[in-house]
């Protein structure tokens, strides 16, 4: 049976040196690769990548209507470390589905949750 490895986020942005700083010097990951139109940003086992939009696809802003979930460990020292350095979408708390999470919005506007389980 074939098996997937892992996806790789490609985020659509005509503001790639600007989101590099900050998933850089904000979030912490490493630019492992940035040229001419798109950038690779990794963090603990996690890619992300950064393209300027298809020309044959009109783009006036990003359209993602969902938002990217990161499964973390210490989700309250990372609230602390970001909360006064990012935009917010939703702060800290606990779900009843048994999340501790919270949301911010990278500088293109896309929703990134960060939650661990209740439990852990």
């Amino acid at each position: 049976m074939p098996k997937f490895n892992y996806i790789t986020p490609m985020l659509w942005t005509d503001r790639i040196p600007e989101t590099v700083v900050f998933y850089t010097e904000v979030l912490g990951f490493d630019c492992t690769l940035e040229e001419e139109g798109w950038a690779v940003l990794e963090r603990d086992g996690i890619e992300v990548m950064l393209a300027y939009p298809n020309p044959h696809v009109p783009f006036d802003a990003p359209i993602f209507t969902g938002s990217f979930y990161f499964n973390v460990t210490g989700v309250d020292r990372l609230w602390e470390l970001w909360k006064d350095k990012c935009t917010i979408c939703y702060g800290i708390e606990d779900f009843e589905y048994g999340m501790r999470e919270f949301a911010i919005y990278d500088p293109n506007n896309y929703i990134l949750q960060f939650g661990q389980p209740l439990n852990s």
